[in-house]
C-alpha cells in the first residue's frame, strides 16, 4: 500500500490487486448472481461460473468483483495508524488497466482528522460567575415543589376560568362528518394549556358544569393529519366537571410528606439552596469551558474537511427526526413547532456541527500534547461508571466496547478539565 498525503486533510491510497485477490472477488461477485442465472442445460442457480464467463463474458462481474475488494482495502486504510479516516473514501479505478490476467492498481482517496496547530490554551481569561442561590431561587423551587403537589378539587361555583381543569366529552366534525381521532370521553384539559388547536380552549372559557356547546376551529395549515391541515371543524363539547388546584399548606407536615430526606421548612430550604448552587457550578463550569475554546479557537489553525461537518449534521438531523417519531409527527411538522422552517434549522444546526468537530478537535490536540497518563484504575472505573449509566454489567459493556475507546474517552476529559484548571477567571 502506498500512501500520499494529498492536502492537510486528505490521503490517498494506492493498492495493488493480485490475480488471486481479483479471482477472489470474482468469484464474490458470481456468488451474487448464480441463483437467477439460467443458462440451457443447467437447472436455474446451478450454472457453473466458467460456464457463465463463456456466454455472458467476465466483464460483468467487475463492478462488484471490484466492490469487494474495495471493501477489504478500506480495512487495510483503516489499519493505517498514521492517518484517521473520516467519511467515505472515494474509490479510484481505470477500469482499462482493470484484469483478471495480471495485476493492476486501484486507490481510495478519503478525509482524514487533520493535523491541529494549536495556539495559547492555558492562563484563558473568562468570566467569573457568580454560584449563590438567592432566596427567590430558593422560594421559586418551593413552588415548583408545590405545583408539583396540587390536587384537583371540584370548583364548587362558578364558570370555566383559564387555569381550571376540565372534564368533558367532545367528537370533532369535518363538513358534517366526525373523523378518525376526534373524540374522546371524560377527557381532562387545563385550560390556557395551549394543548388542543388553537381557539378551542379560548371558546371553553365561561362554560358551566353540565353544559353543551359547538366549538368551531381551524386547523393549522402545518398540521400533521394533512386531510385536516387549514380545514374548517366543529367540536361537540360537553362540560362535565370543573376542577381547580389546591396546593398543599407551605409547613412541617407538607415537608414531611415529600419523597425527601428533610423534615422541617428550614431543612428543605437550606438542601435546596445547596442543590441551587451546585447546579450552577457546574453551568457555570460549563460556560467557562465553552468559553475558554472559542478563545483558543481563535488561535488555533486547522483546515477541517467538510466530510466530518456532515457526519455531525447528519448524526443530529437523525436525532431530531426520531424524536419527531416519537411524538408521532412528520419532520415538517415537528420543525414547524420549533419556530422555525427546516432551512433556518439545518443553517443552525451546521453551525453548531462547525463548533463541535473543531472544539472536539481542539480538545484532542490538547490531550495529545499533554501527553495524559490513563491508568489501569482509570479504565476499570469508566468501564464501572458506563455500565451504572446504562444499567449493565460491566462484562456486557465489554462487548460493546475496548480499553483502546475507553482510554480515548478517558483522554479527552482529562484535557477538558486540564483547561478548566488552567484558566483565569476576572
Amino acid at each position: 500500500m502506498k500512501v500520499d498525503k494529498l492536502s492537510n486533510n486528505r490521503v490517498k491510497f494506492t493498492f495493488n490487486v493480485t490475480v488471486d485477490e481479483f479471482k477472489h472477488g470474482l468469484e464474490y461477485a458470481y456468488d451474487q448472481v448464480k441463483e437467477d442465472v439460467e443458462i440451457k442445460g443447467f437447472r436455474k442457480g446451478n450454472v457453473p461460473m466458467k460456464v457463465y464467463v463463456n456466454k455472458f463474458g467476465v466483464e460483468t462481474l467487475y463492478e462488484e468483483a471490484l466492490n469487494h475488494v474495495f471493501h477489504h482495502k478500506y480495512y487495510e486504510a483503516v489499519a493505517n495508524k498514521d492517518y484517521q479516516l473520516v467519511g467515505n473514501p472515494k474509490p479510484i479505478v481505470d477500469f482499462n488497466k482493470v484484469s483478471d490476467k495480471e495485476d493492476f492498481e486501484i486507490a481510495l482517496e478519503s478525509a482524514i482528522k487533520p493535523e491541529v496547530e494549536l495556539g495559547e490554551y492555558t492562563n484563558i481569561e473568562v468570566t467569573k460567575r457568580d454560584d449563590e442561590a438567592s432566596e427567590e431561587e430558593v422560594d421559586a423551587r418551593i413552588n415548583q415543589l408545590l405545583n408539583n403537589n396540587v390536587q384537583l378539587q371540584p370548583k364548587e361555583e362558578g364558570v370555566l376560568e383559564n387555569g381550571d381543569t376540565a372534564i368533558f366529552d367532545f367528537e370533532g366534525f369535518h363538513n358534517g362528518e366526525a373523523f378518525e381521532g376526534g373524540k374522546a370521553e371524560n377527557h381532562e384539559l387545563e385550560i390556557g394549556s395551549n394543548q388542543f388547536i388553537p381557539g378551542f380552549e379560548d371558546q371553553m372559557v365561561g362554560m358551566k358544569a353540565g353544559e353543551e356547546k359547538d366549538i368551531n376551529v381551524t386547523f393549522p395549515e402545518q398540521y400533521h393529519s394533512e386531510d385536516l391541515a387549514g380545514q374548517d371543524a366543529v367540536f361537540k363539547v360537553k362540560l362535565h366537571d370543573i376542577k381547580v388546584k389546591v396546593s398543599p399548606e407551605l409547613n412541617d407536615d407538607w415537608v414531611k410528606s415529600l419523597d425527601r430526606d428533610e423534615k422541617t421548612l428550614e431543612e428543605l430550604k437550606t438542601s435546596l439552596a445547596d442543590e441551587i448552587k451546585q447546579n450552577k457550578t457546574n453551568e457555570n463550569k460549563n460556560m467557562a469551558i465553552d468559553e475558554a475554546l472559542t478563545k483558543i479557537a481563535d488561535k488555533t489553525k486547522v483546515d477541517i474537511p467538510e466530510e466530518m461537518i456532515e457526519y455531525e449534521v447528519d448524526q443530529q438531523l437523525t436525532n431530531i427526526e426520531n424524536q419527531a417519531k416519537q411524538y408521532g409527527m412528520d419532520f415538517k411538522t415537528y420543525v414547524s413547532l420549533t419556530g422555525m422552517n427546516e432551512e433556518d434549522l439545518k443553517a443552525r444546526i451546521k453551525e453548531d456541527s462547525e463548533k463541535k468537530v473543531l472544539n472536539s478537535l481542539i480538545i484532542e490536540a490538547i490531550s495529545k500534547k499533554e501527553n495524559f497518563e490513563v491508568t489501569k484504575e482509570d479504565i476499570k472505573l469508566k468501564y464501572e461508571e458506563v455500565a451504572k449509566m446504562y444499567q449493565m454489567e460491566v462484562s456486557e459493556v465489554k462487548k460493546h466496547l475496548n480499553d483502546e475507546l475507553i482510554s480515548r474517552d478517558i483522554e479527552f476529559a482529562k484535557a477538558i478539565e486540564f483547561i478548566y484548571d488552567n484558566l483565569k477567571f476576572v
